[in-house]
């Protein structure tokens, strides 16, 4: 079954279709959203399978590398889409959206977030804001077929939107650096929920609750969104980034998998913020692999080679930082700290800027 009804099968049966959000969910078809080419791939000639694309708990690519013309074999950056419906869902229930709120939305995407809160709080209490003029245009269109024309308007993520402030929520939907103060500004005595990191770890949310020009919360979830495109992470293939340099070696005792695992990357993350990796495993059965990571400014790159039951293991690194230092004196200091949880970590944001803490935000 590829319906509409499908899908509110599979979030119902994965405990994702939140109460509040049913209604909005089963009255809203994900089909009004969703082009017949995404991501390079033609539906209009596979109308069976954009069906079972529209209507899976999945994210559906609708735009790659800002929309310019991609050639044959060039890298296919993600940068808009249509997000997992679980996902949308999961971001609205940290939300925690009353009815009378007003709710600004930074990226616009699709519509298909902003159609949900038009249909639960009404049009107007909803402002979304994109960035990309014709993605905006596409959303609008998308609205008004759905019979919604909530304020959709061109600007970027970190300005918010003043015009029709104050907001009771902001729910952002590309992964933020920092909390800007605008934000605090536009929504004084509220919440704000927006995916949060640095080039090295970005698979956070981070849910604030906003007093008196201050915001304070915690980290959770595994969200992947795609980046304010103002401040994006870099990325690419490894064929393109390395060319053959040759750099300095040495050997290390710490398997190159454990720093890359869930809580030490977060708290990397937090001091090697412009730098990234990729973990790339050989296709030959061996188990071998090799962890690489690059420097934003592709200046500098280090390597990590993974041999199964061999130590200690080899290292690589070129330029002028040394990455892999960089990210083992963070996971020692993470490990002298008693390997806390991403859980045990809360951001705050005031008018000097944001700062993240352990257990006590007053530490």
């Amino acid at each position: 079954m590829t319906t509409h009804q499908w899908l509110i099968e599979v979030l119902r049966s994965k405990g994702a279709l939140l109460p509040d959000w049913q209604e909005a969910v089963a009255s809203v078809d994900r089909a009004l959203f969703i082009p017949e080419v995404c991501a390079g791939h033609v539906f209009s000639t596979d109308p069976e399978g954009w069906l079972r694309a529209v209507y899976a708990d999945a994210p559906l690519v609708t735009q790659v590398n800002d929309g310019r013309p991609t050639p044959e074999g060039e890298f296919r950056l993600s940068t808009s889409s249509s997000s997992m419906p679980s996902i949308m869902l999961e971001m609205l229930g940290l939300l925690d959206v009353r009815e009378g709120h007003r709710v600004l939305e930074i990226g616009t995407g699709t519509g298909y977030n902003a159609a949900w809160l038009c249909h639960r709080l009404g049009e107007d209490r909803v402002t979304s804001v994109e960035l990309d003029a014709a993605v905006l245009s596409t959303a609008v269109a998308n609205l008004k077929r759905a019979g919604f024309r909530p304020t959709a308007a061109l600007g970027k993520a970190h300005d918010g939107y003043p015009g029709e402030a104050p907001y009771d929520r902001i729910i952002c939907t590309c992964t933020m650096r920092y909390v800007p103060r605008s934000w605090l500004e536009q929504c004084p005595e509220g919440r704000i929920v927006t995916p949060w990191g640095s080039s090295f770890f970005s698979g956070s949310y981070a849910t604030l609750d906003v007093e008196g020009g201050e915001a304070q919360g915690r980290f959770s979830g595994y969200p992947a969104f795609m980046w304010d495109r103002t401040r994006r992470a870099r990325s690419g293939r490894i064929a393109d980034l390395y060319q053959g340099e040759r750099g300095e070696t040495s050997t290390t005792d710490i398997p190159p998998q454990n720093v890359i695992q869930d809580a030490p990357a977060f708290f990397t993350g937090l001091r090697v913020t412009d730098a990234w990796y990729r973990w790339w495993e050989a296709d030959d059965g061996s188990g071998e692999a090799t962890l690489w990571f690059f420097s934003d400014d592709g200046r500098s790159w280090a390597t990590v080679e993974y041999v199964p039951d061999r130590e200690p293991y080899e290292v690589e690194q070129y330029g002028p930082r040394t990455l892999w230092d960089e990210v083992r004196e963070q996971f020692l200091r993470w490990h002298e700290l008693g390997k806390p949880e991403r859980s045990r970590f809360g951001l705050s944001v005031d008018g000097d800027g944001q700062r993240v803490w352990l257990d006590d935000p007053r530490g």
